[in-house]
């Protein structure tokens, strides 16, 4: 038996325990360790003020780094449930395992896990999935999962999600997955205009863009929760029904949303009621401030011949 593409073929393949998205793990990381230099340099700045300026770029970088994260993340619509069902197509065999359904903005996860793992003479751990992004094929993919012979589960999970099944779910979760990245994609430059205007003397205007951050995370959620006004199809997995519901990354966008516009509310509230209290978080000076307070104050034209033509003082006495 020779060796094809660095298997053997006609031979059942080693199956790799459900794994970590590498893109979410690198955002994680790129964010952590920004958080971790700003805490490097925090005993540097002194008085009280350091405090004001750490809450500041924690809750910044927390921001920035959910609207990036939940892009790569499959935890916006879940379900799971343990079942007794079928192993394989035209099989009698059934087998005991919890069979787990993620549903992200680009493509569904798919994973089934035996209980005990080994079950059949076989470790029974995989994790499948099916993107749906504008350069890739969902049928395609579905089809080579037929080809290798994936447990029916699996099967029959990602089958609801093809584009010529009865259910419609493809159509309706691409098109809110699509939706929802662009917006916040959005959300997330202006959170970077936000972080800009915030360290310069501008924090009415920074504080506006936090609230417009705050619209399009809010945006992106209510474009991916009009799904729900589909009727799902009923999944059905041997002795057991398994039911969706919104996942962590849906909540944590919301509750993201919420923060941004508490934040950029009380950025805005502080700046016409309380200026003095306001230079005191963002830690600026009374001078930067003014000079901003200038610049939105009603323009002065000074015309240097005013002086010039004015008419003259005149001073009249009469002397009886």
């Amino acid at each position: 038996m020779t060796v094809w593409n660095g298997v053997l073929p006609f031979y059942p393949q080693p199956r790799h325990a459900a794994g970590f998205s590498v893109p979410l793990l690198i955002v994680i990381v790129v964010f952590c360790t920004l958080a971790a230099s700003f805490l490097l340099i925090l005993p540097g700045i002194r008085g009280h003020s350091r405090w004001f300026w750490l809450a500041r770029m924690l809750l910044s970088l927390f921001i920035g780094g959910e609207i990036v994260a939940v892009h790569f993340s499959g935890e916006w619509f879940v379900g799971s449930v343990w079942t007794n069902t079928s192993y394989k197509a035209f099989s009698a065999q059934r087998v005991q395992a919890r069979v787990g359904l993620n549903v992200g903005l680009v493509g569904i996860n798919i994973t089934l896990r035996g209980t005990p793992v080994q079950q059949l003479n076989e470790t029974i751990d995989y994790n499948e999935q099916f993107t749906w992004r504008l350069d890739e094929d969902y049928h395609r993919e579905y089809v080579h999962a037929l080809e290798k012979g994936l447990p029916d589960p699996v099967l029959y999970l990602a089958e609801k999600f093809t584009p010529s099944s009865p259910c419609g779910l493809y159509r309706q979760y691409q098109l809110a997955g699509h939706y929802a990245a662009a917006t916040l994609w959005v959300a997330f430059c202006f959170w970077v205009l936000s972080n800009a205007l915030l360290c310069m003397p501008a924090p009415l205007y920074g504080g506006l863009a936090l609230l417009v951050t705050g619209a399009f995370a809010l945006f992106a959620v209510f474009s991916f929760a009009s799904i729900s006004s589909v009727p799902l199809c009923q999944f059905r997995l041997g002795s057991a029904a398994l039911t969706p519901g919104y996942g962590a990354a849906f909540w944590l966008t919301l509750a993201t949303g919420i923060l941004c516009l508490l934040l950029g509310g009380a950025v805005v509230f502080l700046h016409y009621a309380w200026p003095r209290a306001l230079r005191a978080v963002l830690d600026q000076s009374a001078s930067d401030y003014g000079s901003q307070a200038r610049a939105v104050s009603p323009l002065i034209l000074n015309n240097p011949l005013h002086q010039q033509f004015a008419p003259p003082d005149f001073k009249i006495s009469t002397k009886l």
